[in-house]
């Protein structure tokens, strides 16, 4: 049984399907990521906003804090 040959043309069609089928994925992967980086950076704030709201500090005083000043005791 003879073996049909692959031509240059169709080499260079399957691998632009699989160069769409990978890029899809990498697209998909690529939102996934960036909406947990996203729900990590939110829970990450709230966390900062519940510290300063139980904090004693006054706002100044954080600030100046958080510019690398000293916080006054």
């Amino acid at each position: 049984m003879a073996r049909r040959t692959i031509t240059i043309d169709e080499r260079i069609e399957r691998a632009e399907a699989e160069v769409v089928k990978y890029k899809s994925k990498y697209e998909k992967a690529l939102t996934d990521l960036k909406e947990l980086v996203d729900k990590e950076r939110a829970m990450k704030n709230a966390e900062v906003i519940s510290a300063i709201e139980k904090s004693s500090r006054t706002y100044e005083e954080i600030l100046e804090f958080l510019k690398g000043g000293k916080a006054t005791e």
